[in-house]
């Protein structure tokens, strides 16, 4: 089959690869339909990824059709269109039962919690995808959900939608929202269907910007953002701010564009292990400060029902559709911001 492979630093390409196979009775084979590329990619893409492994298939954002299930999968059939989310569990402890599969109890390394980290998981920009422990990794996609909305679902519009559940985006607050790619954007989405009455958006980047307002935001076209937040909210800042680069200076701003007593919620991803949290701060304002990682199944039963009656649109988020044959040049286009991305949508068919 065809899958897109990690050969080091700037070098994804598209190869030839061995054909997934069902991994055991209870796994279930996907001929990939759609697939994203996420922010996350990103960082394996630039060589800071999640393991010192070569030659992996990447990716962790799939729909697809179900072409062969083993004996022991009961709720999956052949012919069944599906989300992969990218989170991966057990199926089998307490935690995966509720859906909350990050805390997954048993079965589960960090580098088989998601698919296409490393070789223990093979990812899903490929045109076939094995998916273990089926009955609690996959999701049934109702025809009222197009393709595009659901290869967002599958991590992008969960994290968003995480972020802002955990920071208690509540109705008439006023939320900041830090970094406007897909996530971003999703997270401007999430925070109005919360209720939110106000949504100021921060990005160094005037196309995002842009697509920021069309959904609704205030675009922060400023050289220091906190002082224009500021400036905006009559010296106070803003009720949350959820934050969806994961950099250093991200973070900082966030914690710094609410108001006392205020709430951040970061879903970006920080690698760094010495990252100085400014706890002083922290303390004197009274923040609340949430991190983590989302379990996706656990938000999808939401979503599906926001997007299916319209009050969500990840769909909106897309910004390319391309060949899986084109990865290369989508994974280039996407890391150098060219060509007024968002997010890369790949059709392994095409």
């Amino acid at each position: 089959m065809k899958a897109l492979v990690y050969e080091g630093p700037q070098a994804i390409r598209y190869r030839d690869v061995p054909d997934a196979v069902l991994g055991d009775d209870d796994s279930a084979l996907i001929r990939v339909t759609s697939t994203g590329i996420c922010g996350s990619d990103l960082h394996i893409y630039g060589g800071h990824g999640f393991s010192a492994d070569l030659g992996f298939c990447v990716g962790h954002e799939a729909v697809g059709e179900v072409v062969e299930v083993g004996r022991a999968v009961r709720r999956f059939v052949v012919g069944q269109r599906v989300l992969v989310p990218a989170s991966v569990g057990c199926g089998r402890c307490q935690s995966c039962a509720t859906g909350v599969v990050a805390g997954c109890e048993t079965g589960t390394t960090a580098l088989t919690a998601c698919y296409g980290l490393s070789s223990a998981l093979p990812g899903a920009q490929a045109e076939l995808l094995a998916v273990p422990r089926a009955d609690g990794n996959l999701v049934a996609l109702p025809d009222s959900v197009s393709d595009d909305a659901a290869v967002v679902l599958a991590d992008n519009a969960a994290t968003a939608w995480y972020g802002a559940r955990r920071a208690r985006v509540a109705p008439g607050d006023t939320v900041t929202v830090v970094g406007l790619g897909p996530v971003g954007l999703l997270a401007i989405q999430s925070a109005f269907a919360m209720g939110a009455s106000r949504v100021l958006g921060v990005d160094l980047l005037p196309e995002r910007r842009t697509r920021a307002a069309a959904m609704g935001a205030e675009p922060i076209d400023s050289d220091d953002p906190k002082a224009r937040i500021r400036e905006l909210t009559e010296g106070k800042g803003t009720d949350v701010a959820i934050e969806a680069v994961g950099a250093d200076a991200t973070i900082k701003l966030a914690t710094s564009a609410v108001r006392r007593a205020g709430r951040v919620g970061v879903i970006g991803v920080n690698q760094n292990t010495k990252y100085a949290f400014n706890m002083p701060l922290a303390q004197v304002k009274e923040l609340e400060f949430t991190i983590g990682l989302c379990s996706v199944q656990y938000e999808l039963p939401t979503l599906l029902r926001l997007t299916a009656s319209g009050r969500l649109r990840p769909e909106e988020v897309v910004s390319h559709r391309l060949g899986l044959s084109e990865g290369e040049r989508a994974y280039a286009m996407f890391a150098g911001r060219t060509d007024g991305v968002s997010k890369i949508v790949l059709d392994p068919a095409a």
